[in-house]
């Protein structure tokens, strides 16, 4: 995994200097779905504190099983308004916002637990009906009703999912849209200074197009069993 790691770092330096970037904007979020303890305690051996998951009950099972570790736990997999509960007590971060029931939801629990919630908004960049998110269109107006009517909800930026696809210009469209509506909510006075997009297989891609934080699963933690 070290040498992963180091070959990730490296990627990350190379394509940063292809398109003029400084490698300190870019930072890495491991995905440890799937991965047993022992990989994320790996992980953390590493320097690794911040972890991404998909699922709420692997969020809560990874906590029960290691209450002790300073490690926090980011969701970037679809959350139901219904598990706002475990949301506000086991999760960090979410990544995956798209909906306004959802921060109803959240907000009220969070009003209740006594903390706010660092929150990136889920745009809708690919045609896959598998794929979630937020129109970019609608944007905006999102935005300024999480601001109006959700203050526990702290909003960081944006993140997406790129068609998966081995066509090169449909991976940097979906990005180039989710950058786009990024400079426009920023353009109307909107902090939404993260842009989390870019996985294991186009991350190089994502920092080309001016992702802030890349998702890495199977690159840092090997491959990846679903059975």
């Amino acid at each position: 995994m070290q040498q992963r790691l180091a070959a990730i770092r490296h990627n990350i330096e190379q394509a940063c200097h292809n398109v003029g970037r400084d490698a300190s904007e870019v930072t890495l979020l491991p995905v440890s779905k799937t991965f047993d303890d022992t990989k994320v305690l790996e992980a953390a051996a590493l320097g690794l504190r911040r972890f991404g998951e998909n699922r709420l009950p692997d969020i809560r099972q990874r906590c029960e099983n290691m209450p002790d570790q300073p490690f926090e736990w980011v969701m970037i997999g679809h959350a139901q308004s219904n598990k706002a509960r475990d949301v506000a007590r086991y999760v960090s971060e979410l990544q995956s916002l798209d909906r306004e029931s959802l921060a109803e939801a959240l907000d009220k629990r969070l009003e209740q637990e006594g903390r706010t919630l660092d929150v990136l908004v889920q745009l809708k960049t690919a045609a896959e009906a598998s794929k979630t998110g937020l129109e970019p269109a609608e944007l905006i107006a999102f935005l300024q009703k999480l601001k109006t009517d959700y203050p526990c909800l702290q909003v960081k930026g944006l993140m997406t999912m790129a068609t998966q696809t081995d066509d090169e210009a449909e991976v940097r469209r979906c990005f180039r849209a989710a950058r786009l509506a990024q400079q426009q909510a920023l353009d109307a006075g909107y902090a939404v200074h993260r842009l989390s997009m870019g996985m294991s297989q186009d991350y190089v891609l994502a920092i080309e197009e001016g992702s802030t934080e890349l998702r890495i699963g199977s690159a840092l933690f090997g491959h990846r069993d679903y059975a």
